[in-house]
């Protein structure tokens, strides 16, 4: 789910980019993803939604459509059985829900579900900025209750049936026609049995022939049993009643037998006993029935007991869990607190060296170059000038590049991915690439040959290969031999690298014989700013920058060095799958610029070196120009009479920024053009910042590249 987070596209989402997330919500996001209790976060008025494996998998088919999703929108009929527990945690105050009773839709079938909810208040600055669900999944309890309240009835059920059965037996035993019977003679006190398979079973055949004696009746009871019908045998005989009893026979095999009868006295006129007529049948299965009945109402009975208990230890043991979560997220924000705060004051520190000392060495070209010029001018000396103008151009210029730098490893400069043909990169690199080395270094190629094209940006590629050329070759200063290649690979279930998912790549690897690096340096190679080379020699953002390039375009970096022996790094690239994207030339278009009479630009700069550039650009092109050092001002000038064909603004203006004057320029000049300039990130577009009659710019720009754009921007469709 990490992975599924990492790659989601956060451009435009109303969270902004994991980046620029709270801190609360990192940490809290951090520590229950690899929880197996399935857990959500819903963030914001919104109950945008974050969540774990386990909490993707209970929700079925809305995963992965949930994920930085509104609540609302996913649970949707089911959200009005929550919306009170969530609305109530959002005040501060947490809730638990009960056997929430849901249908969630997983491989396209209603599936009955009940939930254990509990709402928890994520508070952030005093505020409550958000809720965490905690979910324990009850289904399987409630089904054992239904299946206990169901064998519960069947219990009864069969005790009904038991009973209708015993009074249907009695009418039986009453009837005397369906049972094997006996006639007991009183006087002589010898049965006049029925010959019928029951009286097979009791006795030998030349016993039942003769008849039982009272004695040789008793003597087929069961011990356990014996007193107990022989009291109810005399009972019958000296009071007239009615001999009905349930009881044990020995048969002669050995075997034990359940036996009910039943039998009534009847006397003469004198009242002495005369005959003893009754009924006999094995009820073996009914007993065994009536056992097996019992036994499983006290297993029930049991279970009923023990169920509870379980519950309640079950409870116990989450509520100490979710305790234990808790505790662990203070102590982690705290500890994280304290690196974070320990790690920017390193970074300070071993960030002002390098890029300070870059950075004045650039400015001294540019300063240096213009104070040469302005001398050469007021001496009425040009010839000179020429070369101090490229000098500055060239010193501004690397300024720019080492600011990019700076933004792709912050990641606030988008990635423009697309079809690179890696081969005939390093190809069209390698004179540049044997001029960086020196001859004192060997350069050594070999290329896969129809290596795989890669889906990377073509510019931050030559950037990480030329890096890491200039990291060898200073690891070299005696000389050796560089050695890059690339080759196809393909990774599978078995066969991984890092956390590359399964599928195909082409790895660059540049080798070296260099020195190598010891096992501390490499833990801390791609750690940002960290640098072995001295003060003013490196910014320590090399290796850290292409870690960052290769993470944001789904790669990986594999780095191996062993001190005294040199270094190998390996670049894993991902394949482009799909349509070719169209090859861009780095070469500026060179086109006539024909100015329209009465076209009116709009610009609008908090910049005041800036807005004076372009404003001279644009007049001496012939345009009538309006100008604003902030937003407020250029809004009021777009709300005025005055005719606008083509606004540009600055981005980051104070105030309103860029893109919402233009938005709300368009609402007042629905078919304004707009050229946006901005600082940050020049591929923009790519992530949803354009819409159809807008163009963007990115900062620094040079004078034709700027006329060129204002051009398009002006004779841009609008659809």
């Amino acid at each position: 789910m990490a992975d599924r987070i990492r790659r989601f596209d956060w451009n435009g989402h109303a969270l902004g980019l994991p980046a620029n997330w709270p801190a609360p919500l990192c940490q809290l996001l951090d520590t229950f993803l690899e929880t197996p209790l399935p857990m959500c976060i819903m963030w914001g008025e919104q109950a945008l939604q974050l969540y774990n494996d386990a909490y993707a998998h209970l929700i079925g088919d809305q995963h992965p459509a949930a994920l930085g999703n509104s609540a609302t929108a996913s649970w949707k009929q089911d959200w009005s059985l929550i919306a009170d527990a969530w609305a109530t945690a959002r005040r501060g105050q947490a809730i638990q829900l009960h056997g929430v009773h849901l249908h969630i839709v997983g491989q396209g079938l209603a599936k009955e579900t009940w939930l254990d909810l509990t709402f928890s208040p994520i508070a952030q600055d005093g505020n409550i900025a958000g809720v965490l669900l905690c979910i324990r999944d009850t289904t399987e309890q409630m089904l054992n209750d239904a299946r206990l309240s169901q064998v519960a009835f069947h219990y009864r059920l069969s005790a009904h049936s038991h009973r209708l059965s015993e009074q249907r037996l009695q009418l039986a035993l009453e009837a005397s026609d369906l049972l094997g019977i006996w006639d007991w003679d009183l006087r002589v006190e010898r049965t006049l049995p029925d010959i019928n398979p029951l009286d097979l079973t009791l006795s030998e055949l030349s016993q039942a022939t003769q008849g039982f004696s009272r004695h040789g009746f008793i003597e087929h009871v069961h011990p356990i049993d014996r007193e107990r019908i022989q009291q109810a045998l005399d009972q019958s005989i000296q009071h007239s009643g009615t001999f009905a009893e349930r009881y044990r026979i020995n048969l002669p095999d050995g075997e034990q037998r359940w036996a009910f009868a039943r039998g009534r006295c009847h006397y003469d006129k004198y009242g002495k006993p005369l005959r003893f007529p009754g009924a006999i049948m094995d009820i073996t299965r009914q007993q065994e029935s009536e056992e097996a009945l019992r036994k499983r109402e006290a297993e029930l009975r049991e279970l009923n007991e023990t169920l509870e208990s379980r519950i309640q230890e079950r409870t116990s043991a989450l509520a100490e869990e979710y305790e234990r979560l808790l505790t662990e997220m203070a102590k982690r924000e705290q500890a994280q607190e304290a690196l974070r705060q320990s790690q920017k004051m390193e970074a300070v520190g071993q960030l002002t060296g390098g890029i300070a000392h870059d950075f004045n060495n650039m400015l001294t070209g540019i300063i240096g170059s213009l104070d040469l010029i302005q001398h050469y001018i007021r001496t009425g000396r040009h010839d000179n000038t020429q070369r101090f103008i490229e000098a500055a151009i060239i010193s501004a210029n690397r300024a720019a590049a080492l600011t990019h730098r700076l933004l792709a490893f912050s990641r606030r400069q988008p990635l423009d991915l697309r079809r690179v043909n890696l081969n005939q990169l390093i190809e069209s690199m390698h004179e540049l690439l044997v001029r960086t080395l020196g001859a004192h270094i060997r350069i050594v190629i070999e290329l896969q040959s129809k290596a795989w094209a890669v889906n990377s940006d073509e510019n931050q590629l030559e950037s990480a290969l030329l890096n890491l050329v200039i990291n060898a070759r200073d690891a070299m200063p005696e000389g050796g031999t560089l050695h890059i290649a690339t080759r196809n690979v393909e990774l599978t279930c078995n066969r991984q690298v890092g956390e590359l998912p399964p599928g195909n790549y082409v790895v660059l690897s540049i080798s070296d014989t260099g020195c190598g690096m010891s096992s501390k340096v490499l833990a801390s190679a791609f750690e940002p700013f960290f640098t072995t080379k001295p003060i003013g020699q490196g910014t320590g953002l090399g290796l850290s920058m292409i870690y960052g390039f290769m993470r944001q375009s789904g790669g990986h970096v594999q780095l191996e060095s062993k001190s005294g022996v040199g270094t190998e790094i390996s670049l894993y690239l991902p394949v482009h799958e799909g349509n070719i994207s169209p090859e861009q030339s780095n070469e500026p278009i060179r086109t006539s610029i024909q100015v329209r009479q009465n076209e009116n630009i709009l610009v609008v700069e908090d910049d005041p070196a800036v807005r004076m550039l372009v404003i001279e650009v644009l007049q001496s092109l012939g345009y009538h120009v309006l100008e604003a050092a902030e937003g407020n001002a250029g809004l009021a000038l777009l709300e005025s009479a005055a005719r606008i064909d083509l606004m540009i603004t600055d981005v980051g203006l104070p105030g309103i920024n860029g893109r919402q004057l233009a938005e709300l320029g368009r609402q007042q000049r629905p078919g304004l053009r707009v050229l946006f300039m901005t600082g940050y990130a020049a591929q923009a577009a790519s992530s949803g910042f354009l819409e159809p009659g807008m163009e963007l710019l990115g900062k620094p720009f040079n004078v034709d590249t700027f006329i060129q754009y204002v051009h398009q921007a002006l004779h841009i469709q609008l659809g």
